[in-house]
């Protein structure tokens, strides 16, 4: 793909001023490692992204929607508004007991520099760019929520990065559904008398027995795993409330209800073995991947550009995201960088502890650079965002 001059100066532009404020970027990767902060709690990482955005001309609304810590910034171009409007998206939350495993400090720096960067070319564009911090990916789909209360409208494009052991311009997603099971039975005496008692934890163990058998008969990209979060309080009591949290992962919605049904149908055979009650509430549904080829190629332009090659296929199997949510509503893309060696698994101590050093510094800059320049391709030629929704449309 070639790139007409006009392009370049704006593409050098934002190089140098992702450069010229690298500090600031990292100092945002590193303050929200340093202090993790869970799904729907990140006040501090929301309040440090807020106030850099602000800092460079956006306008900012703290809390939105029904999210109080998701961040919206708009910035219009000098040429007029009228034009393209452009998501840069920023996640920030961590992962309970563990931290920054997933990498998402990365992407809340990586937003934030891009943000930065688009504001220094914004007097010579036409168009809106909107900054989202885009809480609680983890755990709740803060997207969706967001989609619904309508933060996402008006955007004609949606781009994200997302740090990875491997560099790839696609990536697949698993339609996934958080779900919280509590088997509630009798409490008595473990040892006096345990026949007044209907145990809970039975049911519960007989929930995970289930699962287990169930995997024989599941297709490999299929997922359910879980944990107990209350298997009771004592030994020598019998349990009369358990709970557990569980996700379920498909690769199409087909087999996904199929799998939620068939759960469903676990929990009250479990229920029905131990005489107890069982009761199953899903939540924060997550979608696949759809990504938009006329967005891929202009991001693996400038990943090319920057010397950088895609030179993995797509991981066959790969988690979940809120960021298909978006996928399904609008043009996006979810690209990943990789931060450190092939096989650092994600979700680890291992990768939480690469996502703080010098390499995933690199990479977050890197990030902020192809995020801003893509965006730039899209706001500097309408027509590429025509094409981007045509495909979106199935047109």
């Amino acid at each position: 793909m070639t790139v007409p001059a006009a392009a370049r100066n704006l593409h050098d532009r934002i190089r140098g001023a992702v450069e010229e404020h690298r500090d600031a970027i990292l100092g945002v990767s590193h303050a929200i490692h340093a202090q993790p902060e869970v799904a729907f709690e990140e006040y501090r990482a929301a309040a440090l992204v807020a106030d850099l955005v602000e800092a460079h001309g956006y306008t900012v609304e703290r809390g939105v929607g029904r999210l109080p810590t998701a961040v919206r910034g708009t910035l219009a171009g000098g040429l007029g508004a009228d034009g393209p409007c452009i998501g840069v998206l920023a996640e920030y939350d961590a992962l309970p007991g563990l931290g920054h495993g997933c990498g998402h400090n990365t992407m809340a720096a990586s937003g934030v520099g891009a943000a930065i960067a688009l504001a220094a070319v914004a007097p010579d564009i036409r168009g809106r760019i909107v900054f989202l911090g885009t809480p609680a990916e983890e755990l709740g789909s803060g997207k969706e929520m967001l989609l619904q209360d309508g933060a996402f409208a008006g955007i004609d494009a949606a781009l994200l990065f997302h740090p990875s052991d491997l560099t790839h311009t696609r990536v697949i997603l698993l339609a996934s559904e958080d779900v919280d099971v509590t088997f509630t039975g009798l409490q008595s005496h473990a040892a006096s008398d345990p026949w007044l008692g209907r145990n809970a934890l039975d049911a519960m163990i007989g929930l995970f027995v289930s699962v287990g058998l169930w995997r024989q008969q599941l297709r490999p990209e299929t997922r359910v795993h879980g944990i107990i979060t209350d298997g009771g309080s004592a030994a020598n009591m019998i349990p009369s409330t358990t709970a557990a949290r569980f996700m379920i992962r498909a690769a199409d919605p087909t087999t996904y209800d199929q799998m939620r049904t068939r759960f469903s149908a676990l929990v009250a055979a479990a229920a029905l073995a131990a005489d107890c009650e069982g009761s199953v509430v899903f939540s924060g549904r997550s979608t696949s991947m759809r990504n938009n080829e006329v967005l891929v190629r202009l991001w693996s332009a400038n990943l090319v550009a920057a010397g950088v090659l895609d030179g993995h296929p797509v991981p066959e199997l790969a988690g979940s995201s809120d960021m298909g949510n978006v996928s399904l509503a609008m043009p996006a893309i979810h690209p990943c960088l990789a931060i450190c060696d092939a096989g650092v698994a994600g979700h680890s101590i291992e990768f939480r502890d690469a996502a703080a050093l010098p390499r995933a510094d690199e990479v977050t800059l890197l990030a902020a650079r192809l995020v801003a320049q893509t965006a730039s391709d899209l706001l500097q030629d309408p027509s590429l965002v025509a094409a981007a929704w045509q495909e979106h449309r199935g047109g």
